[in-house]
């Protein structure tokens, strides 16, 4: 398996050199770790729950290229395709695309979730858990300095209680409320729970302190 990872980094990395919103290889290196940590705690197909990590951001590429919202069903051909030139077992192929189109679930969104199958929670768990934490925040910030949101807007309301990928939120302060801060309680599996409460501990104290820093109390 290691083999195989090291020549899809190699792909990936070309695909993904000029990413600059934060989800970039090093994000999928982290995914892919932090999956497969839970992975050995919580069972489940070791290959496809790799794999998955690492390709469940190709639509990601294809929304730059194409320069429109596109959804992880759209990035199924492309991964596919970077699959069957691997040489991807056949048989393993289905539940791969099955958790990179069902990865972005939320609780917090309209649809809810639908997938049920222990790799594709495991990839959810792994690609939330690098949105928290100290990684989380500073990726947050890259993403709002390459998308040119600004980091907050204290005149505009918390009001977003649904969240959708396909709209940016009006500043990242508020990207916390309408989604970071609710990803501790959108964990599957206990050993992603247990991860999450400190990255979320550390996220809560963040915004203790950039509030006192903003409105020049300390």
């Amino acid at each position: 398996m290691q083999e195989f990872l090291e020549a899809l980094e190699k792909k990936l990395r070309l695909m993904f050199q000029s990413e600059a919103t934060g989800h970039d290889i090093f994000h999928l290196k982290r995914v892919t770790a932090l999956a497969l940590r839970i992975q050995e705690k919580e069972g489940g197909d070791q290959l496809v729950v790799a794999v998955s990590a690492f390709l469940h951001d190709i639509y990601r590429i294809i929304q730059k290229e194409t320069g429109q919202y596109c959804t992880p069903k759209d990035s199924l051909p492309k991964v596919r395709a970077i699959l069957t030139a691997a040489k991807m077992p056949g048989d393993k192929i289905p539940a791969i695309l099955h958790c990179v189109e069902f990865h972005e679930e939320y609780t917090f969104s309209a649809d809810g979730k639908s997938a049920s199958d222990i790799e594709t929670l495991i990839v959810q768990d792994a690609d939330n858990l690098d949105a928290m934490g100290a990684i989380g925040i500073a990726r947050a910030f890259v993403y709002c300095g390459a998308k040119k949101i600004p980091i907050w807007l204290p005149e505009k309301p918390f009001d977003r209680e649904t969240f959708d990928e396909s709209t940016d939120d009006v500043s990242e302060i508020h990207h916390f409320r309408s989604k970071l801060l609710r990803l501790k309680d959108n964990m599957n599996t206990k050993t992603a729970k247990q991860i999450a409460r400190g990255r979320h501990k550390f996220m809560e104290h963040f915004l203790h302190e950039f509030f006192a820093e903003w409105e020049g109390k300390k």
